[in-house]
Order: C-alpha cells, then structure tokens, then sequence
C-alpha cells in the first residue's frame, strides 16, 4: 500500500466523523431549543396567568387594619373608656424557615421568655399574624428595626388598645374587652370577623359590642423576602366605632365605691321616674385595664379561683335573703288581701309559736302593741310571722311576682340572675315535697328560700316612692354617631304597675318614712332631705352564739337598707348590702344617706358642705 493513499483515506474518514458529531450537535440543539420554546409556551401562554398571580401574591400581603372602638362616657360626659396608641409585635409564620432561630434571637434582643415564645408559635399555623408581645416599648422597638434583617416574619404594628382612666371604678358596669377566641369567631353576634379581632367580654363593651366596634379595613402591601413591608399598594381604612353615653353619675358611682370600700357588697342607685341608673357599684372588684391588655393563664387563674369572686357584679348577680326589706311586699299583699288594717294591732311579746316550732323576734322581749306603722318603723318580726302565716306562701308569692321579684328586671347588662320566689308549687316541682306553714313565717320576713338582688331591691322601693309605677332599669343613655349626632337615645320604658291603691300606698310609704325619722334607720335621718326607707339584717346562718362578736365573720348577718328621697317627689332609690356587716340600720343605712345627699348636691338642691 503506498503511503500516499492511506494518508488520504484517513483524512477523509476523520472528516466524515467530525462531520456526522456536528449533525447530532444539531439535532441535540435543536431538541433543547424546541424543549424550551414549549416550555416558555407553557410558561408565558398556557399557565401565564397562574404564574402571574402566584408571582404577585409572593410579593404582596393584605393586612388588616383593625377598627378604634367607639368611646365610654358617663351622663355628663366624664370619659370612662377610650382607646389609647400601643405598638404590637407579630411574627408571619409563613416567612420564619427556622423557629427556634427566631425564637432564640427574640429571647436575646427582647429578654422574652423562651418557653412563652415556643408556646404562641406552636398553637398558631401559618396564614394568619401571631402577636408575640403587646405594648413595645419605643426602646424595644428600635431593636427590633436595627435587627430586622435577623428577624424574618416580624413586624411592629401600630394598634389601639382599650383604656379605662378611672381605674377600677365602675369596672363591672363598663367590663373589659379581649382577643376573641375560635370558638368566639363563630357566634353569630361576631361572625366574620378577622382572626386577632378585640371584642367586648363583659358589661357594657359586650352587650354594645356592635356600636362599640366599629368596622375593619385592610391595606394591601409589598414585602420583601424577609415579609418585612416595602411599600403600601392600597389602603381601605377602618371605620372608628360609635360612643356611648351611659345613665350612670361618675360622681355618685366613685362615692359608692369607696362608701363599700374592702368590704364586699353592692351598691344601686335609680333614678325611679326612668329607671336611670346612676350607680353600681360591686365589690370586691378587679382593674379592667388589666384584662384587657391580656393575662397570663396563671394569673386568669387566680382570679377565677378567689374566693371573694371579684369578676361577679353583686348588683345583679348576688342573690341574698332579702331580710326585713322584704316586709315591704308582706305588708301590701296583708293590706291588699284585707288581712289587717293599718289601725289593727297585734301583740309581740318576742315570739311566735307555730306547734312545736317557736319564732323569735330581733327584739328579745318584744315590741308590745303593734299596729303596721309601728310593725315597719320598728321591724317588728312577730306582727309579720302572723300576717304571713294567715295568707300563705302563695299569697306573698304572687304580690312579690308584683314587685318583679323572682324574675329578671331585663337591664342592659350580661348575666342577670332572677333571685327565687318559692311557692308550694315551686317547692312539690323542685324538691318532690309539701310546703310547711313554718316556711311561709320565714318567707313573710324575706327570710328560708327566698333571695333577690340588690338591682330588685332598689327598683322594688323606687316603685312604692313613684306610687307604684315601675320603669325598667337601664344604663344606656345614648349612642352618638361618627358624624355628630344621636343616633339611637333611650326612652324610659313602664313596666307593669302595681295594682295597690293609692291610700295602701301612703300607708306604706308612711310607715317607711317612719323608719327614718323614728325606726331602725333613726340615726340615719337627714337635715339635708326626707328619705324613706326600710333597713334589713338577713341571716347566714341558723344557729350562731349569741354574741355578734363571737360569730367568725363570714357567718355574720348581711346587712340590708333601701330607700328613696326626696320623700315627696323621689328623684333616687337606693339599695345598700353589705355582707357580713350585721345590722342594716348601723352598717348599710349610713351609707345610704350619704349618697342620697350627695346626688341632692349634685342635682342642685342644697349647697355642698
């Protein structure tokens, strides 16, 4: 073979094999190109909406803008409750890839607890911000922005919180406010608002919570990678919500306060020609400010478990025997029955006998000649057993069903208890048992199974004061709107009056006059107005020694007194109970006068010592 030929022969093999690896490069580039055009098809065409959006919903967030609950003012526009700038701290756990690094760095920068941090994260899901603190201060705020690259998800958000500038005073009349629950969310009072949203939990801020509230917004933002707002896009703000104006006097409500001071009790004052109420006051009490801005679960804990039961309005929740208070209602129902007359007498020699049983009066030898001004004035025990034992249970029963005892008065406030009325009916259905004529003298002295609330009590005298016309008791005075006007103002409402004629009525509104003036309430007549009242002492116990001194406070008697003033034209009525304070007459009835004295100054009809 000549060397010639073969070296052309390689040549042109390796030739033909360069050109046949260009032609597979080809092709190879070829299918790349057609495999990416069809992919930037699907891309760009057929999923290019898709994408789209999920592009612009990586990079955008809806925030919602919660609403400034509408204010709180008394009747003279004193401010009970308003909400005040605080900035929150919040983390999206959607854009936290490591927790515990996050945790760790919140624990270093903030001082937080680590175990509280985990806890929050660990029962909230993605979707929705979770508040880690509530109230930055503007120091911790300034550590959070100068790390905000080393924190991913978190965010300080200014919010409003709810305020109470009293404190304490009328904290169970104006309630607090808290983070509505999941189980909350549901109800259809509150259905479809956002998760985080502060609702009202007791008092007036749950039962106004939909003219408290007012109506959410929400602002449309850019985050960058970390979740941290670049830019707003679009804003739809909140709208604040409406005020309310309540019936109560904050003068006479902070007296009655402190009148009750440690000791627990409740005080009502009406105003008995509209069912005003110009005072509740409940103690012991708790600081609304507190629960509002949020409590430990320990702490809630604690509240819940005292024993005093601070979170209870006494007011109309309580439910105590009435005492001798209730010898107003057994002497209508004897004056309406015809069982006595006002002039007819009866004997107490400081006892009564029933068979077996004897009854004893308060006063231990008795009160002699009795006749129903004097039975009243002197809280005569004995004159009553005998009326109540001569008409029955169900006799004092349906006169107290008059009064709107045994049943709610329908004041705008949550959790009103209706106190009990026994009858003989009440008695076979609950108890499988006959009623016992030895029950019906307990009963006639508001004594055994019956109990009332102080709320009944004070609209119990208001209606012998306003001769026998009830208003129902009420603290919304008004609602004012966002643009400068009344939008909803409440008119006194007339409940059923009572059937008593007039000339029943002085008699009885004599007698109580008599209490004041020359009876148990004595020391407690006024030279500043006429008061008419009836003091009480309900018994805790049956059997105490005989010695008030030696009876462990918590046996002791409560004391009652209720009363109305000016007695001419009454323009209050007043319950007063304090527990475990013994007499009415010297523990509750002082307490009384001083406030109905102090609204005659505030109403402007004597001159202020």
């Amino acid at each position: 073979m000549k060397p010639g030929i073969t070296s052309s022969g390689l040549q042109s093999t390796g030739l033909a094999d360069i050109q046949g690896r260009l032609l597979l490069a080809r092709v190879v580039v070829l299918i790349i190109v057609g495999l990416l055009v069809v992919r930037l098809w699907q891309l760009q065409v057929r999923d290019g909406v898709y994408y789209r959006n999920l592009s612009h919903d990586n990079r955008t967030r809806s925030v919602v803008l919660h609403p400034v609950r509408g204010f709180i003012y008394d009747r003279n526009g004193v401010l009970l409750a308003n909400s005040v700038p605080i900035f929150n701290l919040y983390v999206e756990l959607g854009d936290v890839s490591d927790r515990e690094a996050l945790i760790g760095k919140l624990v270093e920068l903030l001082s937080l607890e680590r175990s509280e941090l985990t806890g929050i994260m660990d029962t909230h899901a993605g979707g929705t911000p979770v508040r880690l603190k509530k109230g930055v201060s503007l120091k911790e705020a300034a550590i959070i922005e100068s790390h905000r690259l080393d924190l991913p998800g978190v965010v300080i958000r200014p919010e409003f919180q709810r305020n109470n500038p009293e404190g304490g005073y009328a904290a169970h009349v104006l309630g607090y406010v808290g983070v509505a629950s999941e189980e909350q969310l549901t109800r259809e009072a509150v259905q479809g608002l956002p998760a985080g949203s502060v609702i009202g939990q007791y008092g007036v801020e749950r039962i106004y919570e939909k003219t408290l509230r007012g109506h959410a917004g929400r602002k449309l933002i850019e985050v960058d990678a970390l979740g941290h707002e670049k830019r707003m896009i679009s804003v739809d703000k909140p709208q604040v919500g409406n005020d309310v104006y309540l019936t109560i006097d904050f003068r006479l409500q902070k007296l009655a306060e402190d009148l009750l001071g440690e000791e627990a009790g409740a005080i009502v004052a009406l105003d008995p020609q509209t069912g005003d109420v110009l005072a509740m006051a409940s103690r012991p009490s708790f600081d609304p400010n507190a629960l509002s801005r949020g409590l430990r679960a320990d702490v809630w804990n604690d509240i819940l478990q005292d024993k005093r039961h601070p979170l209870t309005n006494r007011a109309i929740q309580g439910q105590y025997p009435p005492g001798s208070t209730f010898k107003i209602i057994t002497a209508a129902a004897a004056l309406d029955t015809n069982e006595i007359e006002p002039a007819d007498t009866l004997h107490c020699e400081g006892r009564f006998r029933l068979g077996r049983r004897t009854f004893r009066d308060w006063k231990k030898y008795g009160h002699g000649e009795v006749n129903l001004r004097k039975a009243i004035a002197q809280s005569c025990d004995v004159y009553f057993y005998r009326l109540g034992y001569r008409m029955g249970v169900d006799t004092i029963a349906f006169y107290a069903g008059q009064f709107g005892l045994g049943e709610r008065t329908g004041i705008d406030l949550p959790a009103e208890r209706t106190g009990l009325i026994p009858s003989s009916e009440w008695k076979k259905r609950t108890r499988g048992e006959p009623w016992y004529p030895g029950e019906t003298t307990s009963v006639a002295i508001g004594q055994g199974y019956v109990t009332v609330t102080p709320l009944q009590m004070a609209k119990v005298i208001g209606m012998i004061g306003n001769n026998g016309t009830p208003f129902q008791p009420h603290v919304l005075r008004g609602v004012w709107g966002r643009k400068g006007e009344w939008i909803d103002e409440w008119s006194p409402t007339q409940t059923t009056p009572l059937t008593l004629p007039a000339h029943q009525l002085e008699t009885i509104q004599a007698a109580l006059a008599a209490v004041v003036t020359e009876g148990t309430a004595r020391e407690s007549r006024s030279s500043v107005v006429t008061l008419a009242g009836k003091t009480g002492t309900a018994q805790v116990v049956s059997l105490r020694p005989e010695s008030e001194e030696e009876t462990p406070k918590r046996f002791r008697d409560h004391a009652w007194f209720v009363a109305y003033a000016p007695f001419e034209r009454p323009r209050i009525a007043v319950a007063v109970l304090v527990e475990h304070m013994g007499h009415g007459g010297s523990a509750a009835a002082p307490l009384a006068k001083e406030l109905i004295e102090t609204n005659v100054w505030v109403w402007g009809g004597a001159k202020e010592p």
